[in-house]
């Protein structure tokens, strides 16, 4: 059987942090499976089906969340231990590149990525909304109207510039 390290290296000529992707998608997979857990045992149960309208709500807040974590100047702290900043990235957002080694460095990929980040956005909100579906869908639906605002503000912004 190959090692980790032999793995790593005939994936990719790059290194690529592989036991440290792992390590993520076990964390993931154990507080999915922590939530689940507490959920049947306090006698509530997953939903049959979930309306196309929270999974719209959802998929906006997601969105939103995300790339506020990921690229908000005022969320900088909460990345700075795992990124360091290179330079701005247009309105209110920064680009950021992860730093250290090993679980730092994979955390800071992460966390300075809205795609990477989704994933774990949609499903906490998931969850919020099986628990708490009334305060869950007023926190999406803060965020949803916040993402269409800088939509907007970005339609009206390019109109001026086209004068």
């Amino acid at each position: 059987m190959e090692s980790p390290h032999e793995i790593s290296r005939k994936y990719s000529a790059a290194s690529k942090p592989l036991g440290e992707y792992s390590t993520l998608m076990v964390v993931f997979s154990v507080l999915s499976a922590l939530f689940a857990l507490l959920l049947k045992a306090s006698g509530r149960s997953f939903p049959d089906r979930v309306p196309l309208s929270d999974v719209l709500l959802l998929g906006v807040a997601s969105h939103k969340i995300s790339r506020l974590l990921a690229k908000d100047k005022v969320t900088s702290p909460l990345r700075a231990p795992f990124t360091r900043y290179e330079e701005p990235a247009g309105p209110a957002e920064v680009e950021e590149e992860p730093r250290g080694r090993g679980l730092q460095r994979t955390v800071g990929e992460m966390i300075s990525c809205p795609y990477c980040l989704d994933v774990w956005v949609a499903a906490a909100l998931s969850a919020g909304l099986v628990v708490l579906p009334r305060p869950m869908r007023f926190v999406c639906t803060v965020f949803s109207a916040v993402a269409l605002s800088d939509f907007l503000q970005g339609a009206y912004a390019r109109d001026l510039g086209s004068k």
